[in-house]
Order: C-alpha cells, then sequence, then structure tokens
C-alpha cells in the first residue's frame, strides 16, 4: 500500500514557461513574436483601421530566429499572441569538432558540446577566427522554445 504514493518526478528547467502570453497591440518592431509555433523577431507591423464591424487588426511580418525563413500573422490587436523568451548567452570556444560541433566553455568550467558549428557566414567566421587567424573566439548563443544556436562570433578580450 505505501508504494502507491512513491512517485518521482523529474524536470530539466526552474518551470519557466518557453512563452508568455502578449497583446498583439503591445508587440513591437524589433521584439519577439511566436508565428506558426516558431521564435521570430519582428521586422514590420502595421495596424489596419477597425472595421464597420470589427477589431483594428495587426499585419506582423517575422523572421525566424533561426531559419531567417519570412514569416506573416494577421491578428485582431487585442488578442493575445505567445512571445518567446529568447535568452542570449556567450561561451568561450575551446574546439570545434571533426562531426561539425562546438565545444564550449560554460562559466562555471564545465563544457557545452551539443552546439553545431551554423553553416553560413557565422560558422565560416567562427572557423576562420579559431583554425586559420588562431584567436581566441567568444561565441554567442541564442536560445529560445527549447532550440539553440550560434548566432555570432567574436574575439575575445585579452586577459
Amino acid at each position: 500500500m505505501a508504494d502507491e504514493h512513491d512517485m518521482t518526478f523529474e524536470s530539466t528547467d526552474a518551470g519557466a514557461s518557453t512563452t508568455y502570453p502578449m497583446q498583439c497591440s503591445a508587440l513591437r518592431k524589433n521584439g519577439h513574436v511566436v508565428i506558426k509555433g516558431r521564435p521570430c523577431k519582428i521586422v514590420d507591423m502595421s495596424t489596419s483601421k477597425t472595421g464597420k464591424h470589427g477589431h483594428a487588426k495587426v499585419h506582423l511580418v517575422a523572421i525566424d530566429i533561426f531559419t531567417g525563413k519570412k514569416l506573416e500573422d494577421l491578428s485582431p490587436s487585442t488578442h493575445n499572441m505567445d512571445v518567446p523568451n529568447v535568452a542570449r548567452k556567450e561561451y568561450t570556444l575551446l574546439d570545434i569538432t571533426d562531426d561539425g560541433f562546438l565545444s564550449l566553455m560554460k562559466d562555471d568550467g564545465d563544457t557545452k558540446d551539443d552546439v553545431k558549428l551554423p553553416e553560413g557566414d557565422v560558422g565560416a567566421r567562427i572557423t576562420k577566427m579559431f583554425r586559420e587567424e588562431d584567436k581566441e573566439v567568444n561565441v554567442i548563443i541564442q536560445t529560445a522554445m527549447g532550440e539553440e544556436a550560434a548566432i555570432e562570433a567574436k574575439e575575445a578580450p585579452k586577459s
């Protein structure tokens, strides 16, 4: 009988939600919003006047922060939309593995080895600075809605 109450709950985060609601009319250009389930940065928005029967509409044009795809949405200004919790964190680059992953050092000295070297300009810049120019590189990792990606690299300040 005692076994029926022995339950184990495992959690991987502090319970913080990946998104929070915000009224459409409160969203701003360069802010973030979730469109079609993707975290996006708003690049353009316009509000149409109220019609004879109805609400003002907000037209959002946004870019997916991970894929770079353009997404659009039209929503009544009084409705709530999800806004992703976007975090940026800087890590020191220790190595680039043969299979294309970045080996990064966290503030506490542990390593983080689960971020892929991004394709395109950012990946090329990280590789060039690290391998060819032999510089100490800091990589900025952006995290939102359970996804993360290296979005920027810069030379580490000399200590």
